[in-house]
């Protein structure tokens, strides 16, 4: 554990829990830091966080022209008030849209940069910068006034643009795909960061062979769950015939459409929950009336907390299909909560139920060995319920919140030890930045 209580500045460019998993880490691990006595400040883009007391909050403006963009919908991308465009941000980030570019990353990091470089100038001092997956070029600049910066990347930006690729229908929208992830900027600064944190031996591969960083400036410290949430109730019934899956269909990363055509090879009385957007152009719609489950298949819509809890409580199986996790907390969440996993052998998804124990691994991309699996865990409720429990157990060991934060702190007191053992920086080489890490 750090030796004395450190201040935190967090930069997140998304802070809602409902956006992804970004939204998640930095709420809980703030939490967790504050209870271990180190401050927290946070600055944070929209969606914004729940409230979070347990830290100084500035939240950031963000028009999100991209938004309309990409879901078509112009009115989205008219500045209000008209002269807001010509702020230069908001210029910028309205023209980029319109090329079909994010802007998100970079816009943020320069609005990170200027409030906290005001309050570097009021007197404010901080130990750290720890940025939640933005890696905008805005991070930069302060390396160069001694601070050390570090960055948690679950999975670099590059799988995701895999991801797109494989959804893409022509060379225009793969294009469009060339255009809209910024890779090599996210690519650049993670490189000159004194530590990139990651949460799987998958991720930490991947962010070596897409960015090109260091092996010596990655820390795996995994991400975490908090198990007091997430735990079984032995009041709340099981129900045997329950499959949840937690994912978005349409990401083909996330492999819902496997899942439907599995389902249809596995008997009634047996259905499936699908935690997603429940809007009509859903595409597992379409693959359910196909595959001719579509009476077999609910889509909740995204849901608060409190009832994803009860969702996993109910379930008798939890599914992850997914192609590529570079975590996997719905698979955590779900042996937290003393609920069998069945998961793709891809990805981290293999390391991340290994440790926690509570699950089993398939091909799912092949549909009847999924549906195999599903079928003899449903057949079988004394393995369900050793799976169940040794699943709780080993996500307690590995993955419960204050041991996750615990781990983070012992690697920030390392990098602030390390920083005040020599000048400011007044370069961003590779070799000062592993020495950081190393």
């Amino acid at each position: 554990m750090s030796a004395r209580p450190l201040r935190v500045a967090f930069v997140a460019y998304r802070g809602n829990m409902n956006c992804g998993g970004q939204g998640v880490y930095l709420w809980f691990l703030a939490r967790e830091l504050a209870k271990l006595g180190h401050r927290v400040d946070v600055w944070v883009g929209p969606p914004y966080p729940d409230p979070m007391p347990f830290a100084q909050v500035t939240r950031l403006p963000n028009p999100q022209y991209w938004a309309g963009w990409f879901n078509k919908d112009r009115s989205r991308m008219l500045p209000r008030p008209l002269r807001r465009v010509f702020e230069p941000l908001n210029f910028y980030e309205l023209a980029a849209s319109r090329m079909g570019f994010l802007p998100e990353p970079f816009a943020f990091s320069v609005r990170a940069l200027r409030d906290l470089t005001a309050k570097l100038r009021g007197g404010e001092r901080y130990d750290l910068v720890h940025d939640v997956q933005c890696l905008g070029w805005g991070l930069l600049p302060l390396l160069r006034l001694g601070l050390p910066v570090v960055s948690t990347v679950h999975h670099p930006l590059s799988v995701d643009r895999r991801a797109s690729f494989d959804r893409d229908r022509n060379l225009r929208e793969a294009l469009g795909t060339m255009e809209f992830y910024p890779v090599g900027m996210q690519a650049a600064v993670a490189r000159r960061l004194d530590c990139v944190f990651t949460s799987s031996s998958v991720s930490a591969r991947a962010l070596e062979r897409d960015f090109g960083v260091s092996p010596r400036r990655l820390r795996m410290v995994a991400n975490g769950v908090d198990t007091e949430l997430f735990r079984p109730d032995d009041g709340a019934p099981r129900d045997p015939s329950l499959l949840l899956c937690v994912g978005r269909a349409s990401d083909p990363n996330k492999g819902v459409r496997s899942l439907i055509e599995a389902l249809a090879q596995v008997p009634p009385p047996a259905r499936l929950v699908l935690v997603d957007d429940a809007h009509r152009d859903n595409p597992a719609r379409g693959w359910a009336e196909r595959a001719g489950v579509a009476a077999r298949v609910e889509i909740a819509g995204r849901v608060d907390t409190s009832t994803l809890v009860s969702l996993y409580r109910r379930a008798a199986l939890v599914v992850v299909p997914s192609r590529y996790e570079g975590f996997g907390l719905p698979a955590v969440e779900a042996m937290a909560c003393a609920t069998p996993v069945v998961a793709n052998a891809a990805g981290a998804l293999p390391e991340v139920v290994s440790t926690g124990g509570g699950g089993v691994l398939v091909d799912a991309a092949r549909p009847d060995t999924l549906a195999r699996a599903i079928r003899s865990l449903l057949a079988d409720e004394r393995a369900r319920a050793e799976l169940g429990a040794q699943g709780r157990k080993g996500v307690e060991a590995a993955y419960a919140w204050p041991r996750v934060a615990a781990r983070t702190a012992d690697v920030y007191a390392e990098l602030v030890a390390a920083r005040r053992g020599r000048p400011a920086r007044t370069s961003t080489s590779a070799a000062a930045g592993q020495r950081a890490a190393s």
